[in-house]
């Protein structure tokens, strides 16, 4: 008997992705699900993300979204997109992806998973579509049947807005380890709300988990929303080493580590070269250029998504030079001892070839 169409090999980027489901989640909040068209499976760890290339007419995008499947489910991948005002790539998937188009992906990839950091007690905090990569580390915890102790901390504007809350009570009115508990700024008119009202704060967070100081938490919203969530936990008396969070926003860049960057990259007189040994291309640039930019400009496509070294999708083998990068976590220090580098945040000092 065929095992559900459930080949032996895991699948690889090189393969494009199947859409097979849309399932609308809220208000501009919409579930994709792929399949690999060779019936390969998918392995990743809860938590981790994908970059889309998005054929937009006129100018394809590339976008990272993290997966809100569970790898315990392998047969399929899902991500959860919302889309923001000015949003391009994210909306052209809800007016425009369907069942039965495929699409170029890379990936999975990140480090913001709770099985990298095991603990017998965990905190979620999410906001907003920060849900998404906690909803993965949930449903895992789920279908692992170990009953892991998790406290499940959401906001969202209103109940309307909360994604992903049936599947939520769902798994909290049947399993003991599960905790869930919501926070709206408002109410629903015409709908009984028998959760928190206000925007999330020290007293919540101490009324819904007392024991929070005896927790790994994991947090993933919007920046402002984290560095309150950062602010309120050291009032507390939290140890931060025990705090993790994710997000596809840029980061603010401290001064002094930005003007080191620039006097380092002003340090280097005259003009760069960087060498594409895979594709035979050689460029002359300008120190302050990118890798990344260099490549687009000769006509190679380096895979990128958030460009400012957060999500690590253009990672690149260097194979001879040095370059200047400034990155915000996406890359491992083991990678760049190998020769790694992040095409979008490293600019070259001299000669440099990259394997591209």
């Amino acid at each position: 008997m065929r095992r559900h169409n459930w080949t032996g090999d895991p699948w690889t980027d090189r393969e494009p992705l199947e859409c097979t489901m849309v399932v609308p989640e809220t208000a501009d909040t919409a579930t994709f699900t792929f399949r690999a068209p060779s019936g390969a499976w998918f392995d990743y760890l809860p938590g981790q993300f994908l970059t889309l290339d998005l054929p937009v007419p006129g100018n394809p995008v590339s976008r990272t979204y993290t997966i809100s499947s569970s790898p315990s489910r392998p047969l399929s991948l899902s991500v959860t997109v919302k889309a923001q005002p000015g949003s391009v790539g994210t909306r052209w998937m809800l007016d425009h992806l369907t069942p039965g188009m495929r699409i170029k992906a890379h990936g999975p990839a990140g480090n913001f998973t709770f099985r990298r950091h095991p603990a017998e007690k965990y905190l979620f905090i999410s906001a907003g579509s920060g849900i998404t990569p906690l909803m993965s580390m949930a449903t895992w915890a789920w279908d692992s049947g170990e009953r892991t102790d998790i406290s499940f901390v959401h906001a969202a504007r209103s109940p309307s807005d909360i994604i992903f809350r049936p599947r939520l009570e769902h798994f909290a009115a049947r399993v003991p380890g599960l905790q869930l508990h919501l926070t709206v700024e408002e109410a629903d008119a015409l709908e009984s709300w028998h959760g928190y009202t206000g925007r999330l704060n020290q007293i919540m967070l101490a009324l819904m988990t007392p024991d929070y100081l005896e927790r790994e938490v994991f947090c993933c919203g919007p920046e402002p929303f984290m560095q309150s969530v950062r602010e309120s936990l050291a009032a507390l008396g939290f140890d931060l080493a025990h705090y993790h969070q994710e997000s596809f926003g840029a980061p603010e860049i401290a001064f002094d580590a930005l003007a080191e960057a620039e006097a380092a990259a002003a340090a280097v007189a005259g003009s760069s070269e960087v060498c594409f040994t895979a594709s035979g291309v050689t460029a002359v640039c300008a120190e302050e250029e990118t890798i990344l930019a260099v490549a687009k400009r000769s006509g190679l496509n380096i895979p990128s998504g958030c460009n400012f070294g957060l999500c690590g999708t253009c990672k690149i083998k260097k194979t001879e030079g040095e370059v200047q990068m400034l990155h915000n976590g996406g890359i491992s220090e083991e990678d760049i001892a190998e020769g790694y580098i992040l095409a979008c945040c490293s600019r070259p000092s001299g000669k440099v070839a990259v394997d591209v």
